[in-house]
């Protein structure tokens, strides 16, 4: 193979990554997907060719812009950092890889490759605040459950350590081919790298099948009403008055004389003050239809404020006003009752730069400068459980449903269900919601819940424990989904252990790389 392969190689490796995300039931070609990549870095080892880095930065770019492009439709700015930055980064820890092979011998650099892409996803998941997991590898199987619903176990890290086994398997043996070595293997040890391989492909799809949650311990009637609000005011902007009426419209059809929790979207209304919320002329008219509903729940998002009289800033978000006072802006779940009661949820994993001010120390004076161009929202700093009729609640609100750890936390404080609510509007007819729609699918395995998911142009669905989306409504349009979800006590083992991959990748990380340091200066000591 020449230079004049990589080009393609590298068009084929982008490619076949993207499809996952693109097209439903197409998991599986993940499993294969980085080999085109693996060929095209072994053949610019062997060329000795020079720049390679912007080869595989190019691969990745192409993966992300492919992707994640819809995001530019909220943001331009924000969507091409995304994708420039996401790539980067995956750059580096490719990067890091090629950098290992000139000081580990045989499979240690891939084997260095695969930890360190997974303690990457894994920093992704949990400590970053510059945080895009959107394409971990696992969720490339977010449209193909039926093979993945040992993810109850390991999580989406878990999918992310089985492609790259698969991928380098396959590697590892093309290789083998291309050399000749296969040749000199007897026939069992062929006959043990095919079984192997084998194995590997196909064991853990039918583990799948025999893996099921256990039986519900009860059921909650759930109404979910999809209140179509052109977030641009393309079609006509409307006051917020406007919009409570069409929300009202939708809910008059849920069942007037029993027990059920009904879901309107994120952010729904603005007018919310934390410092008296039922002042509010949304709750107030919330309130009243609920007085006609004695037996129901409502959760709904909105953007809240709070206002603070402090001679010092009471956060390092915190935007002070005209008359000294400061005030903190949140995005916020709200359960309300018919008999006054409202409990209030702040979401948590806010998207970079739209909702949150990143490393606020560093940024918030550099934003105070520019006029303060990047949210400033504040979390209630861990996943908190709304109750109804004495069911716990966790409520994922929008891009918190793509934190697979973070959405067990609801479960370990308790949960017997799962909500989301979104909204999507923001991105259009794109790829970006049904990706975020069929995120909750994993979410449903890793935790074997019920998810009841509100959009609010879409995709509304009833998600079952096996992650299929067993009701949804349509995309752009108002719409009503009603049904029963199943309640449960039961703690999978990811929940009960969290992501054990991630954390033995990242050791593993550490040790190999820490190895290679060592070998490095050995050889420079010995040069010497």
């Amino acid at each position: 193979m020449s230079k004049k392969t990589i080009f393609p190689l590298i068009l084929l490796s982008s490619a076949l990554l993207s499809v996952p995300f693109l097209v439903p039931g197409t998991g599986y070609i993940s499993l294969v997907a980085f080999v085109p990549l693996l060929f095209a870095e072994k053949v610019a080892q062997e060329t000795k060719m020079k720049g390679f880095c912007w080869w595989h930065y190019l691969c990745f770019l192409l993966w992300n812009a492919a992707t994640t492009f819809w995001v530019c439709n909220a943001t331009v700015g924000g969507g091409i950092f995304a994708c420039v930055a996401n790539a980067f980064q995956m750059s580096i820890v490719f990067g890091l890889f090629r950098w290992s092979k000139k000081h580990l011998q045989g499979v240690l650099p891939y084997l260095f490759l695969v930890f360190a892409w997974i303690a990457w996803e894994r920093w992704y998941l949990t400590w970053a605040q510059i945080s895009w997991p959107w394409l971990v590898l696992g969720n490339s199987f977010s449209r193909t459950t039926n093979w993945i619903q040992w993810y109850e176990f390991t999580g989406t890290l878990g999918g992310s350590l089985w492609i790259w086994a698969c991928n380098l398997a396959v590697f590892g043996v093309l290789m083998s081919l291309r050399s000749g070595k296969w040749k000199e293997f007897n026939a069992k040890a062929k006959a043990a790298s095919v079984v192997g391989i084998l194995f590997l492909f196909l064991a853990p799809p039918s583990i799948s099948l025999f893996l099921r949650p256990e039986p519900a311990d009860g059921e909650l009637d759930v109404f979910i009403a999809q209140p179509n609000i052109d977030v641009y005011g393309k079609h006509g902007g409307q006051t917020q008055e406007e919009q409570n009426n069409t929300l009202i419209g939708l809910l008059e059809n849920a069942p007037k004389d029993s027990t059920v929790l009904l879901i309107a979207p994120e952010t729904f209304t603005s007018d919310i003050i934390m410092n008296g919320i039922t002042a509010s002329p949304t709750v107030q008219t919330l309130r009243k239809y609920l007085s006609s509903r004695p037996l129901a729940g409502l959760l709904f998002g909105a953007s809240t404020w709070e206002y603070i009289n402090s001679p010092y800033r009471p956060s390092q978000t915190a935007r002070q006003l005209n008359n000294g006072s400061w005030v903190e802006s949140h995005n916020t779940a709200l359960m309300m009752t018919s008999d006054g009661d409202i409990q209030t949820y702040h979401k948590n994993k806010l998207v970079v730069g739209v909702e949150m001010t990143p490393y606020p120390a560093f940024f918030r004076p550099i934003d105070d400068k520019l006029g303060g161009v990047m949210g400033r929202c504040i979390g209630d700093g861990k996943a908190a459980n709304l109750v109804f009729n004495g069911v716990k609640i966790g409520c994922a609100i929008c891009y918190e449903s793509v934190y697979g750890e973070f959405c067990a936390d609801y479960i370990r404080d308790g949960a017997k269900l799962l909500t989301i609510i979104t909204n999507d509007a923001w991105w259009g007819d794109t790829p970006g919601y049904r990706q975020h729609l069929s995120y909750a699918s994993l979410r449903a395995i890793e935790t074997r819940r019920w998810i009841a998911r509100c959009g609010n142009t879409g995709i509304s669905a009833i998600i079952d424990p096996t992650g299929k989306i067993v009701k949804e409504t349509s995309w752009w349009e108002p719409a009503t989904l009603s049904g029963k979800v199943g309640l449960s006590d039961e703690e999978t083992f990811f929940v009960s252990h969290g992501d054990f991959v991630g954390r033995i990748c990242i050791l593993m990380f550490i040790l190999i790389l820490l190895g290679t340091i060592v070998r490095r200066l050995t050889n420079k000591k010995g040069q010497a």
